[in-house]
Order: structure tokens, then C-alpha cells, then sequence
């Protein structure tokens, strides 16, 4: 999960306050989370991605935890875990200014996924 990880670090934005040496574990933590519980990522909008993801307790958990802690230094992020019918999404928002952070993210759930 976490090959080639230090060569992705540079979609980190400067406003990340996460210190550069626990950059690559948050990049595996998310990775992991796109290999292992995503079935779909859509672009509904420009500044806006949509990750569908296996309905289970465990997987909401998880995108719940993880996304907390992403927002914590990268207060930029607007995460939204929506749960309904049986479905399970966890959308990302960017402000425009920060929209090549949700290209990577969304390149790295797009590869996660196709595999």
C-alpha cells in the first residue's frame, strides 16, 4: 500500500499543517481506505468528489476517523459522510484554490478502485 508514497507528497498543499514526516503514513492511511472500501469515485462537481464506499459500520468508522483527523490539518477540506438506503459516500470539497489536492485524491481512489 504504500509504494511510491514519496513521490506523491508533493500534492500536499502548503497550508497542511501535518508534519512532513507523518505526511506518507496519512497517504497509506488513504490508500488503504480506497484499496480496501471504495467501489466508485465520481467528480460531480469541479470542486467537489464523491467516493462511494462498501456499506458497513466499520467502513463509515473508518472515513468518519480518518476524515476528522485530515481536517484537522487541512482545515481546508470539507468532508461529508452521507448514509442512506443501504449507501454509504464519503464526499470531499475544496475551496477552487485547492482543487489540484482533489485531483490527486481523486487520481489515487481512481487507481485504487480500477485495480
Amino acid at each position: 500500500m504504500t509504494q511510491n508514497v514519496a513521490l506523491d507528497l508533493g500534492w500536499a498543499p502548503s497550508a497542511c499543517t501535518l508534519p512532513t514526516a507523518e505526511q506518507p503514513l496519512r497517504v497509506a492511511e488513504f490508500d488503504a481506505l480506497f484499496a480496501e472500501a471504495v467501489q466508485d469515485v465520481a467528480r460531480p462537481e469541479h470542486t467537489r468528489l464523491r467516493l462511494e464506499l462498501v456499506f458497513s459500520a466499520d467502513n463509515a468508522a473508518r472515513a468518519a476517523e480518518l476524515a476528522a483527523r485530515e481536517n484537522g490539518c487541512c482545515s481546508f477540506f470539507t468532508f461529508t459522510l452521507a448514509i442512506a438506503d443501504g449507501s454509504l459516500a464519503l464526499e470531499v470539497t475544496v475551496p477552487a484554490e485547492h482543487v489540484d489536492v482533489l485531483d490527486a485524491l481523486e487520481s489515487r481512489a481512481g487507481a485504487a478502485v480500477a485495480r
